[in-house]
């Protein structure tokens, strides 16, 4: 019996650990996103091309399927030339769902000597990572929403993909079924609030925070935007999503009264916190199995501004 016993507990705890995202993951991904290789990922660019395509590998690695169409890739004009957004869905029990998203392109690079590399380690690689690792959590899981992965291009030219993609009628039956986005901003470091926490911008404008605080898995919290004075809410992807009247937020941990990376060639990976991250990951993903349509339904309050 002790034996039986044991092995069911082994077996248990492989099962256990099988649901964590690991940091070897989270730092491949971030790591090759943010590599001299990328060259900054600046939309128009060949490497810009790469990411898109890059990020694709991975929805379909993690049994995402397309949003439209027979590719993970959407195109939009940029310049007269075709660059893209990449979108992936997972069906859960409910046609209700949640998204997950950020931008993976950046500033590119300078003509300076010696490091010329806008990395964008955290601006906005670490978001991307994010919601790569959220979709892995679940690659084996029916969650209660489905969940919808955006990754978007074009972000440091003034939001252009989240743009493009939120006018794109293809995608009208994904978003009147959208019940909030989270759209992950520069989450490579530790918050001024300390480990295992985040801040999500526009707190005052809807009760996502409080709703998803109450399910909070392993010490995970939600805080109040700390620089609400800066308007962050209206000035990053989430305001396309924002505009079509859905609960879209930015998570972010970025410590502005420290960050010294913001837009410089020092943004990579050595500024990362990998356990932080992963952390943040693997307890997004458990929090995110107890909502349910029934316990998560964030509403909008008249304090925010559509348009």
């Amino acid at each position: 019996m002790k034996k039986i016993t044991y092995l069911f507990l082994s077996l248990l705890s492989v099962a256990t650990f099988a649901q964590q995202v690991s940091s070897e993951n989270v730092k491949t991904i971030l790591s090759t996103l943010a590599s001299d290789e990328m060259k900054g990922r600046e939309i128009g660019t060949p490497e810009n091309d790469y990411a898109a395509n890059y990020i694709a590998k991975l929805f379909k690695e993690n049994n995402l399927e397309y949003c439209v169409g027979d590719s993970y890739l959407v195109p939009f004009d940029y310049k007269g030339q075709t660059v893209y957004n990449v979108c992936g869905i997972k069906k859960g029990k409910s046609e209700k769902t949640l998204g997950f998203s950020g931008h993976f392109d950046h500033i590119g690079t300078n003509k300076k000597p010696g490091d010329n590399i806008y990395n964008g380690a955290d601006d906005d690689a670490s978001g991307i990572t994010t919601l790569i690792g959220i979709a892995e959590y679940f690659k084996n899981k029916k969650p209660e929403f489905s969940m919808v992965y955006m990754a978007f291009n074009g972000e440091e030219k003034g939001m252009l993909g989240s743009t493009a993609i939120t006018a794109d009628k293809k995608l009208d039956k994904i978003y009147s079924n959208l019940s909030a986005l989270f759209n992950f901003e520069m989450v490579a470091t530790e918050s001024e609030f300390g480990k295992n926490a985040v801040f999500i911008t526009g707190d005052e404008f809807s009760d996502l925070d409080e709703l998803f605080n109450d399910h909070a898995e392993n010490g995970l919290k939600i805080y109040p935007d700390p620089y609400a004075s800066e308007q962050l809410f209206y000035r990053s992807d989430n305001v396309s999503f924002v505009k079509k009247k859905i609960i879209a937020h930015s998570i972010s941990t970025a410590d502005m009264s420290k960050i010294k990376h913001y837009h410089q060639v020092n943004d990579d990976m050595t500024i990362v916190d990998l356990e932080n991250l992963t952390q943040i990951i693997n307890n997004f993903g458990k929090t995110l199995e107890k909502l349910s349509p029934k316990n998560f339904n964030p509403k909008y309050n008249d304090k925010v501004k559509f348009n």
